[in-house]
């Protein structure tokens, strides 16, 4: 089997919006997914109502969440200083990118710019 794969706030908020690259990509993976802490909290800060926070409690059953170690808190802080200026990684993006490295699992997302620090990373495109 596989190992695991990470995936990035942006696709599963395009497959809470029934993007159909969003939607394929998530339905036919084979490999165990796993969310960052922060895309929890990111997708529910996003959830206007109770029938959208349904739907981010209803996805997020199908992921594993990587809590956010004191290791993962220092290596953020690390990237977020490194790479904040030159490439605009947010601290959102420094934790999501300090909790693949510490998974040593790829990284599924839309935006590539903020995460030059990954190597293992695989390039969502919406289709159009």
């Amino acid at each position: 089997m596989k190992p695991g794969i990470l995936y990035d706030t942006d696709i599963l908020i395009d497959y809470l919006r029934d993007e159909k690259s969003a939607v394929t990509l998530l339905e036919g993976e084979n490999r165990e997914m796993f969310v960052s802490a922060v895309t929890v909290a990111e997708l529910y800060a996003g959830a206007a109502d109770a029938l959208m926070r349904a739907g981010v409690r209803d996805l997020l059953l199908a992921f594993a969440t990587i809590e956010m170690s004191q290791e993962i808190a220092i290596s953020a802080g690390n990237l977020r200083s490194k790479y904040g200026k030159s490439h605009g990684t947010g601290l959102a993006d420094a934790i999501v990118a300090a909790t693949a490295l510490s998974r040593q699992c790829p990284l599924v997302t839309g935006n590539k710019k903020h995460y030059p620090m990954i190597r293992n990373i695989i390039y969502y495109r919406r289709k159009r």
